[in-house]
């Protein structure tokens, strides 16, 4: 899993860090599905019936952001933390 920041121009326009976007090819279909203040980015030949899947994973993912931004977290390397986020 790759997690990474960007920002929001002023046109309404993103950029996928490219670490993120070399699966990815020019003029690919996206879908961008918006869950209250999350927004899933899903190519078109990979949208599938697991979406229950992908909103479940956004709901934990911003869980975890409120905890982080309160205060409530435990300093870890990068491979305790993957270790346990393989748990959720």
């Amino acid at each position: 899993m790759n997690i990474d920041m960007t920002r929001l121009s002023s046109k309404g326009q993103i950029v996928i860090p490219r670490e993120m976007r070399k699966n990815f090819s020019e003029g690919e279909k996206l879908i961008i599905i918006q869950n209250g203040n999350q927004l899933i980015l899903k190519k078109t030949n990979d949208f599938s019936e697991n979406i229950k899947e992908d909103l479940e994973f956004a709901k934990r993912t911003e869980e975890a952001f409120r905890r982080v931004e309160s205060g409530e977290f435990i300093k870890t390397n990068s491979e305790n933390l993957f270790k346990e986020m393989d748990k959720w």
